[in-house]
């Protein structure tokens, strides 16, 4: 398995391998002829009942975790092209959130991780 990581959507840096947007909606600002991607994985991202409640307040971030990988586990059909290109070599998943240590992307790498075993 190649390694996955994660980058903001509005860094100026280029991606490498291959390149999935995780964000259910389009992230503000951009175009999409912007962003190199190999998809855009909108089904893997939370539930917007759970991105609502979780609202990015920190002290949230390990319950909404728990919730975010309990809805992933239910629907392992969302996750799939992101295992499939992530067996074949490096994977950067991008999102739009300002913090970068509580964000859906962290708890979508650990969770395609635990699942590769």
């Amino acid at each position: 398995m190649g390694p996955i990581s994660i980058q903001r959507v509005y860094d100026h840096t280029t991606p490498s391998g291959a390149v999935f947007l995780v964000d259910r909606m389009w992230p503000r600002g951009v175009r999409k002829s912007d962003l190199r991607l190999d998809g855009w994985a909108r089904d893997a991202a939370p539930s917007t009942e759970l991105r609502q409640w979780f609202g990015h307040r920190p002290e949230r971030f390990p319950e909404f975790a728990t919730r975010y990988r309990a809805e992933l586990a239910e629907r392992p059909e969302a996750i799939e092209p992101l295992l499939e290109a992530a067996a074949k070599g490096p994977v950067t998943l991008l999102y739009a959130a300002k913090d970068t240590e509580h964000n859906q992307a962290v708890v979508l790498r650990d969770h395609l991780k635990d699942q590769h075993g």
